[in-house]
Order: structure tokens, then sequence, then C-alpha cells
């Protein structure tokens, strides 16, 4: 690097409200010198809906309808957290099925979460064939989700104590065909994202997140397991039929023995998570007790025991994406008096911080990804160079990202 290259100094690059990574709205601004980040800030909340707001006008069942919207992708952990706290506030009893049901429909949504995120990484490197693979695959999953509620998302199953469906034994046959699918499927998989050459280029110590930092930030999911920490809702504080099964903490020492918090082990990490729920399914069908999914069936009689409810509790879930919190007071009225909701990404978007650091710019679309994130969308970027101000479509970083890749493969 010649001596004035070294005294240049850093330009200023914002990035938003639209992201080029998922179409997402929060803004960047990014301290450039030439192609590598020396320091960067967000700036969330440009997609503000007052859920919670709406929520505390109306009664617990119909806040769940707004749970299963918060998110299209884990709506049902939303829906979930917030039944969970509901129950706890007001002492409803659940079924033991029922929990066995949960477990089912949120590990189903835990597998097409997982592909989903990882069709996106690909298309981020620029592998859109494989991005393409990883969507097909997705679809047995929302299509049992479908055959299961009624849904391809925004299922609608859960209900306060209990679940609005039951899942039979004459289901389980189209179940297995789903589990027996992924299995057969997930050498593939593995072999496509974790063996390729120019992946391991483009994720390997890239974007890493330490796992004293992941630790200090309280990062969630799959983003902190990455970085060799063991912390998991569904085996640290287990909740519907996780307690009864057998669940380990999924890290990526699972592949090649070695933890470096980067984004390759994010993706370790999601891709035998797929594997893990098609075991936790399965086990789920195994044990179910007979009974019951609903501990009030009457909707008159339910609505009346929920306005007795006084008190408060949290609800705790392992998202796709990590720990999902909600929060309930209620005070003896039709709508709570207040309701909280942190969903995963709030706890992971920290980590951006140390992650893009001494990274290049075309870095930034699939380090961005690698926690999954989920906010919303709009459509362009701007950036500012020496005080001019150049606009451009979102397609411009995306592009570099490809970029860097093709010029990996030559």
């Amino acid at each position: 690097m010649s001596e004035m290259q070294k005294k240049k100094a850093p330009y200023t690059v914002p990035i938003g409200p639209t992201h080029p990574a998922l179409k997402e709205p929060i803004l960047f601004t990014f301290q450039l010198d030439g192609e590598v980040i020396q320091d960067l800030d967000f700036a969330p909340g440009k997609a503000h809906r007052g859920i919670e707001w709406m929520g505390m006008q109306r009664n617990p069942v119909q806040i769940l309808h707004l749970c299963d919207r918060i998110c299209g992708i884990c709506g049902v952990s939303h829906s979930l957290a917030f039944a969970q706290a509901v129950e706890e506030a007001g002492n409803i009893p659940v079924p033991d099925r029922a929990y066995y049901v949960r477990s089912i429909i949120a590990e189903f949504e835990r597998i097409q979460s997982h592909l989903l995120w990882a069709g996106v990484a690909a298309h981020e490197l620029g592998f859109d064939t494989l991005f393409y693979l990883a969507w097909q695959v997705r679809e047995e999953a929302t299509d049992v989700l479908e055959y299961l509620t009624g849904n391809r998302i925004n299922y609608g199953i859960i209900q306060i104590g209990g679940v609005r469906r039951d899942i039979t034994a004459l289901m389980f046959p189209r179940i297995e065909k789903a589990l027996v699918y992924y299995e057969d499927l997930f050498e593939k998989m593995t072999n496509l994202f974790l063996n390729d050459k120019t992946i391991g280029m483009r994720c390997k110590n890239t974007g890493i997140l330490p796992r004293d930092t992941a630790l200090e930030l309280c990062t969630v999911g799959p983003t902190i397991r990455a970085s060799g920490v063991k912390a998991d809702v569904r085996v640290d504080m287990p909740y519907a039929a996780y307690g009864d099964l057998d669940i380990d903490y999924v890290q990526p020492d699972v592949w090649g023995g070695e933890t470096n918090g980067d984004v390759f082990d994010r993706i370790v990490v999601r891709l035998y998570e797929i594997l893990q729920s098609v075991q936790i399914i399965r086990d789920c069908m195994k044990q179910m007790p007979e009974g019951p999914v609903l501990s009030e069936t009457k909707y008159a009689k339910l609505l009346s025991n929920l306005k007795k409810v006084e008190g408060e509790a949290i609800g705790r879930v392992e998202a796709p994406r990590g720990e999902c919190f909600h929060f309930v007071r209620m005070k003896g009225k039709e709508a709570p008096e207040s309701w909280k909701v942190k969903a995963s990404t709030y706890s992971n978007q920290m980590a951006w911080l140390e992650m893009l650091r001494g990274e290049q710019v075309a870095d930034i679309p699939i380090i961005v990804a690698s926690i999954d994130p989920c906010m919303s969308c709009t459509d362009r970027v701007m950036f500012i160079r020496n005080n001019e101000t150049d606009i451009c479509t979102k397609e411009y970083l995306h592009r570099l990202s490809v970029e860097k890749t093709r010029r990996m493969q030559e």
C-alpha cells in the first residue's frame, strides 16, 4: 500500500434502509478505507408496525393471530411464546398431547426456515442454482405444514391451553415420508454447501464472532452456537414436549472438529439442525400420548376465563433464528395491560459490529445474512462518497459479492 493510500481518509458509505442481502429496511453506515470496513453503525426501526399496541386493544385469542404475523417464517414461535406466557400467568393447563403437536409444528418450521436461509446465503454468494435447489427442497416442509395446519405460513394452530388441531396417527405416514425425504437429501446438501471450494473460501474466516464476544453481546440461536457456546432454550429451559426428548446442542465441531465462529460455521449449524429436527419429529410421533389437544374447547368459556387472569409471565421459545421472548401482564381485563416482544434478531444484530469490522465491502451481504435477520423490505440503496451522492439499485452490492466469488474461481 502506498503512503498516499495510507494517509487517505476513510469515506462513508450509507447502505439502506434497503439492505442488499435480504431486502431488509435497516440503515447501515460504513466507514471504509478502500474496500476494507474500518467501522460501522446501523439504525433499525424502519419497519415499526405497532403490533404490541394493537395487541393491547385485543383479547389474548385475537393476539395469537397477530403473533403469527410478526414473522412470516417463524410465526408459530411467536404464537407459542405468547401462549406460554398467558398460560403461565393464568395457570391454564395444557394437555400433554398438545405439547407434542406444538413441537412437531415448531420443528417443521425450523426445517423450512433453515432451508430458506440456505438458499438466500447461496444467492448472496452467486450460486443461484444452489439457491433454487434449497428452496425446492424447502417445499416439502411447507407442504407438510399445509397438510397439518391448513396453511403454508401463518399456521393458526396455537390456542391458549393447547392447539386447534390434532395430529392423528393417520397423518403419520405423510410426515414420515417428509422425514425420509430430508434424510436422503442431507448428504447431498451438506456436500454442496460444505465441500464446495469456493463457498469455503468465501465463508471460512469471514465474519468471525469469537466465543467471548458472542456471550458478551447475548447473541442467540445458530449465531451463538456457531461461536462454540452451548445455548438452546429447548435444552436449557425445556417447553412443549422437549423435556421428554433427547436433544443436544448442535455446534460446528460436528463438521471437521473446529469452531471458528465464522459464516461457514453458521452454515454448518443450520444444516445439521435440519437433521436434528427430523429426529425430534420422529421421536414426537413415537412418544405422543393419547388424549385431548385443548384444555377448554368452548371459545366463550375460554374468553371468560382469560378475563379473570391477573398476573404476569414470560414465554421463551427457541425459534429458528434463536430465542424468542414474550412478556405479558394481565390485570383482570379482556386485553393485557402489557405485552412486549423480543425477537431473535434483536439479540443478534449487535454482532454485526464485530463480524463486519476489517472485512471487505463485497462480504457485507453474506455476513449480514449470516445471522438470518428478520425485518421488512423496500427498494434502493444510496452511496455517499466525498460528499457526492449516488443512487443505485440494490443489485449493486450483490454484484460485488458475485464478482468476488467469480475471481476466487479463476
